[in-house]
């Protein structure tokens, strides 16, 4: 068994971390806590739209006003979008449907065997390495890594007698902390170039942002959030959380029996039956999971239903498993694994509620795009060169990450104001995309703004049931101030370098190629 540093408060940075975990646990409870910040901001709304703050919209070349929410009018939207805002809060219904998947292969020992299998088979001293990488590549599974890697690693690194808080936050940093480092393309690769090509056609028409335009750096970066990640989760993480003294008890580390072992054969029989059945409806351009109307892989049913069949190999492989292995008799026992699942997120769900109208209030008031463009002014005015400014723009892209969550919805506001902006100055919209994708990955992990940060505060109280917000917080942001650091430099040295981010993606717009291409 590993052996683990006893927790310390030695250094001055390890009480810094204390300090933030008491600070941080002394706040009110989380959905609380979002009832304050949706009353501050319905508040602010009011001072600033009556001393009439508004800004224009590079995009639309229309004022945008602060609309102040403390009015009869306010009130009838709010009282209205209570339900919407709710039900329509996108992370909530892709927790559930994957979780009761995923409960039939935990409740009937699959998921169980899988790490003894997995935990046999890894050499200690590369288990974190693992781990890390792992969460930088889940990003192709859109929200998976969010939904069954963490809690997943933390059962791992339970088993094999280390800190489980250790293994959730490992995963953690790479899944969110390094959210924009991946080796493959995701779904976020083609939402963010396309917002970008829109921001930069108002400067250009027909410029064309390519969804591998930032390709060379991300996948090189890889190497470097899986470097930090393991480096700050061993030498800082992990000697903090000293051992584990929980009440949860660790799944069994012996080798599988008979009957386990035909369940693991029969599960991966039904998921490489179900994979099979899938790359029939994609492999052949007119599949049955191509849209005709939007062809492509990253465009078809396979990833735009990717919760859906989360939710199937979960089902399947689990019942595959617990049909050979005799865990699951009939199917009151899978619908018992189903509920159980439920119950575990209860208070996720409650607090769901809360973030919903906080969410949507914010964005009714306008404030996020007066943020935005209010930033822009003041980096315009501090004139600064390639590398400050890009350094800059990063600081800033992490200080709204922590007030508006949705890499999406925040690059829709931002980039055309900044795109633009910085291809007046000569600055290509990929090198502008490249910057804000870092600043906003690495804030992911420490704001409670994001929005699977609850869920995964539910998973760490699990293992231990007193931690809060600053348990989480103080746990990950060694994490963000490494990859902000980081980051930051690494893209310092590839602006020196002059390295190009993508295929047919420059660091600067050449001026004898008017249309950018």
């Amino acid at each position: 068994m590993r052996s683990v540093p006893a927790s310390t408060d030695s250094t001055s940075f390890q009480r810094f971390l204390g300090g933030i975990e008491r600070v941080g646990n002394a706040l009110p409870h989380p959905a609380t806590l979002f009832v304050l910040l949706a009353a501050l901001v319905i508040l602010l709304s009011f001072i600033l739209n009556a001393i009439g703050v508004q800004v224009i919209h590079p995009g639309t070349g229309q004022p945008v006003g602060v609309v102040n929410l403390l009015s009869v009018e306010g009130l009838h939207r709010i009282i209205v979008g209570a339900l919407p805002n709710f039900v329509q809060f996108a992370p909530l219904g892709t927790v559930i449907v994957c979780l009761i998947g995923l409960a039939v292969a935990e409740y009937s020992g699959l998921i169980g065997a899988v790490l003894r299998v997995t935990v046999l088979a890894t050499h200690p001293r590369l288990l974190t390495l693992v781990v890390v990488f792992c969460g930088t590549m889940s990003h192709t599974g859109s929200d998976v890594g969010y939904v069954l890697f963490i809690p997943l690693s933390a059962a791992l690194f339970h088993a094999v007698g280390r800190h489980p808080l250790v293994g959730l936050a490992a995963a953690f940093a790479g899944v969110s902390g390094g959210f924009a480092a991946n080796i493959l393309l995701s779904t976020s690769d083609v939402l963010l170039s396309g917002i970008s090509q829109e921001a930069a056609r108002l400067i250009r028409p027909d410029y064309v942002v390519n969804p591998m335009s930032n390709y060379y750096f991300m996948a090189v970066s890889v190497v470097l959030i899986v470097g930090l990640g393991t480096w700050v989760t061993e030498r800082i993480v992990e000697p903090r959380l000293g051992r584990y003294e929980g009440t949860l008890t660790a799944a069994p580390l012996a080798g599988l029996d008979a009957r386990e072992k035909s369940g693991l054969r029969w599960a991966m029989a039904a998921g490489l039956a179900l994979t099979v059945a899938i790359l029939a409806g994609l492999l052949p351009q007119n599949g049955f999971l191509h849209d005709p109307k939007q062809p492509g892989f990253l465009q078809s049913y396979a990833i735009r239903g990717l919760v859906f069949f989360i939710f199937l190999y979960g089902l399947v492989t689990g019942l595959a498993y617990g049909i050979a292995a005799g865990t699951l008799r009939s199917d009151h026992d899978v619908i018992k694994g189903m509920t159980r699942s439920i119950q575990d997120i209860a208070s996720y769900i409650v607090l769901v509620f809360f973030i919903a109208q906080f969410v949507s209030v914010f964005a009714w008031t306008n404030l996020a795009v007066v943020l935005a463009v209010e930033g822009a002014e003041f980096l315009r005015w501090l004139d600064l060169g390639p590398i400050p400014l890009m350094i800059a723009f990063v600081l800033l892209a992490a200080v709204i990450d922590l007030v508006l969550g949705s890499a999406s919805a925040k690059w829709a506001v931002m980039a055309p104001i900044f795109v633009p902006m910085f291809m007046l100055l000569g600055y290509s919209p990929e090198m502008a995309q490249a910057a804000y994708r870092i600043g906003d990955s690495v804030v992911n992990i420490v704001t409670p703004l994001m929005s699977y940060f609850p869920l995964i505060l539910t998973f760490m109280q699990r293992y231990q049931p007193a931690a809060g917000i600053g348990t989480l917080i103080a746990t990950m942001l060694p994490y963000s101030l490494w990859f902000l650091i980081g980051w930051t430099l690494f893209l310092t040295l590839w602006i020196l370098l002059g390295w190009p981010l993508g295929p047919g993606a420059p660091l600067f717009l050449p001026a004898e190629q008017p249309n950018g291409s």
